[in-house]
């Protein structure tokens, strides 16, 4: 309890805005993940913001501050096969050069499967 090291995130209340802080970025990716699917189409906001939710919760939980929590890893996977549905059924809509496109899905995949490999611990 209280202070445990000299680090920025090593004490209560470091850890105590660091739960809000990635408490945050998971309600925004789950609202967005349960909302109308047109929202997270590629070239709408939440798909573009819940990719880098996705990474920062990684950067954040890597590190392994007190605080930082993720999702279930169900979830995670729900939020892969969910998001990824979108993309694959719009992306070529927004007609992508085919590098661009291969380029983007190995990354979307990349961030939700490094997310997932942490949840999973």
């Amino acid at each position: 309890m209280g202070t445990w090291g000299s680090g920025n995130f090593d004490d209560d209340t470091a850890a105590d805005h660091l739960s809000a802080l990635t408490g945050r970025l998971i309600s925004e990716v789950a609202e967005a993940m349960s909302g109308d699917p047109v929202g997270i189409e590629p070239d709408e906001y939440w798909g573009v913001v819940v990719p880098c939710n996705l990474e920062l919760l990684h950067l954040l939980a890597r590190q392994k501050y007190v605080g930082a929590s993720l999702p279930a890893p169900e979830t995670i996977a729900d939020w892969k096969s969910r998001y990824l549905a979108v993309w694959d059924g719009t992306i070529d809509g927004l007609e992508p050069s085919p590098e661009y496109r291969e380029q983007r899905r190995t990354v979307l995949v990349r961030t939700f499967d490094q997310l997932l490999e942490l949840a999973r611990g």
